[in-house]
């Protein structure tokens, strides 16, 4: 078999001395991550183990999820630019100006063939059944053939170190992570005098100028303070101009009660959640800022009538699971994806309870005066009293006797709770989409969700990038921050973070101090 060295001593098509190029060699979990990778190294080397096919045969099975669909792609992409067996050998050059190859270890073959390097390997990762010790052992000897550098790329943190250790430079796929900043504050402040301040409150405007509002980017949230500690909350429109919240007293759901911004950052998410300019939304906020509560009682105060804009509200999240994955839930597919949206369930229930909350004049009128002689005459009333029928016993099928006031816009069609996993192919006209979570999908995926929004709808996406369980993205490479990253600035989108947890006291310690 014809090595990597003999190929390039002969007719290989990869870049050894034309300049100064670095050598990727590309684990698994890239291709799996952003099937393009392959056109996002500019004009360098591209080797990809033989090991790394391997690994993707055994994925591409996966008929329900991303990680098939991109293991497909990959074979797709690869199969249109190595055709033949002799460009799989000698490798090609790419449209990026770059090359690609496979890589055969000869040092894994004939029992294994000794070099510094595998030795080294050999020592510290001595169980070479492993697949990612595999790789590795790949990209060491493409460092052995090729001058310097050589990069490991995975996005596997572990591979990563045990790269390192022998030697080998490796590093995350950095295309699609988002510049490394300093922590961003919720808004920033702009200063203006008193009368400013006085005639933008009068007005509904100002005009900054554009030297106040350079640092701005279109539809960004800033609050105008004076010296004398006055405030305002107001939104850059461009060109130097603020203008004022637009906000009603309160949203309400149909047969809800009327919900309320608790503090400033929820002002700025309720202005943007009720302004039919903007049709992509990102909020970022811990646990109990209020994102899916604010998000779905905006969204249903803006469906419940006729005149509408949106014909109702569907709430999507990716099934992100910490321990079994779905399809061992038993039941039905309704009963399956029951604890995967409790969340809305409960969110709904808030908004549109039971039991509404009873006016204080009225809150203490039902006092019963019956005077009980001993605690058994008391309990042999309450148990006598009508009970709440739970079940009906129709046939022996137990089933519920009162529906939550909510369920009625679940079989009406007006709002559509479903998981993400059925999005593919559909097209989403005149909806109020809200995904939640959206910390855990990747750029791919998250592009994949808002191409599916058609003329008349409006995206929310709302998460957490300190909370992931998604093993290939992080808090700067997931859909999130990505797409927050790429659309700010842009006339129809906006931004919204959340800071101050307003679920409990407790909540908002455990979010700050666990």
């Amino acid at each position: 078999m014809e090595t990597l060295r003999e190929a390039t001593a002969s007719n290989s098509r990869l870049k050894v001395s034309a300049k100064k190029v670095k050598t990727f060699v590309l684990d698994t979990n890239v291709l799996l991550h952003d099937p393009q990778s392959i056109y996002k190294f500019e004009d360098n080397n591209l080797a990809i183990p033989v090991e790394v096919l391997e690994e993707l045969d055994a994925i591409k099975g996966e008929q329900s999820t991303e990680r098939g669909r991109n293991a497909r792609r990959v074979h797709r992409i690869l199969q249109e630019l190595l055709p033949d067996s002799r460009s799989m050998h000698e490798g090609v050059e790419l449209p990026t100006g770059g090359t690609l190859s496979i890589i055969i270890n000869p040092y894994l073959l004939d029992g294994g063939r000794s070099s510094p390097a595998m030795d080294r390997l050999r020592a510290i990762l001595p169980d070479l059944s492993k697949k990612d010790n595999r790789i590795i052992a790949a990209a060491l000897f493409v460092q052995e053939q090729y001058p310097p550098p050589t990069i490991l790329v995975t996005k596997d943190v572990n591979v990563q170190l045990k790269a390192r250790a022998v030697g080998l430079e490796s590093e995350d796929y950095l295309n699609d992570k988002v510049p490394e900043t300093d922590e961003e504050a919720s808004y920033r402040e702009l200063p203006l005098n008193i009368y400013e301040l006085q005639r933008f409150c009068s007005e509904g405007e100002f005009d900054l100028g554009d030297e106040a509002t350079k640092p701005l980017y279109l539809n960004e949230y800033v609050l105008l303070r004076s010296d004398e500690g006055k405030t305002m909350p107001a939104r850059y429109y461009g060109d130097g101009i603020v203008r004022r919240l637009k906000l009603p007293d309160f949203v309400k759901a149909p047969g809800g009660i009327p919900i309320r911004a608790r503090n400033l950052e929820q002002q700025f998410f309720m202005d943007a959640l009720l302004d039919d300019s903007l049709h992509m939304i990102t909020c970022f906020g811990k646990a109990g800022t209020g994102k899916t509560l604010l998000s779905v009682a905006c969204a249903l105060h803006q469906t419940h009538d006729d005149h509408s804009r949106y014909d109702g509200v569907s709430i999507s999240r990716p099934v992100m699971a910490l321990g079994k994955d779905i399809g061992f839930l038993p039941g039905t597919l309704e009963e399956k994806m029951k604890p995967w949206l409790q969340p809305y369930h409960d969110a709904l229930e808030v908004l549109i309870p039971s039991k509404p909350p009873k006016e204080p004049q009225f809150a203490a009128k039902k006092v019963s005066k019956k005077k009980y002689k001993n605690r058994d005459d008391q309990y042999t009333v309450a148990m006598s009293a009508p009970q709440p029928s739970h079940a009906s016993h129709n046939g022996g099928h137990g089933q519920s006797a009162v529906a939550k006031p909510y369920e009625r816009l679940l079989k009406s069609g007006l709002v559509e709770i479903e998981a993400l996993a059925f999005i593919r192919g559909r097209s989403i006209a005149r909806r109020f989409f809200i995904l939640d979570e959206a910390q855990q999908l990747t750029p791919h995926e998250v592009k994949t969700v808002i191409t599916r929004i058609s003329e008349g709808s409006k995206i929310i996406l709302i998460g957490d990038p300190a909370q992931i369980d998604n093993p290939y993205v992080d808090a700067r490479s997931n859909g999130l921050v990505y797409c927050h990253n790429r659309m700010k600035g842009q006339a129809i989108a906006g931004h919204v973070k959340l800071m101050k947890g307003e679920r409990s006291k407790l909540a908002e310690l455990a979010a700050d101090l666990l």
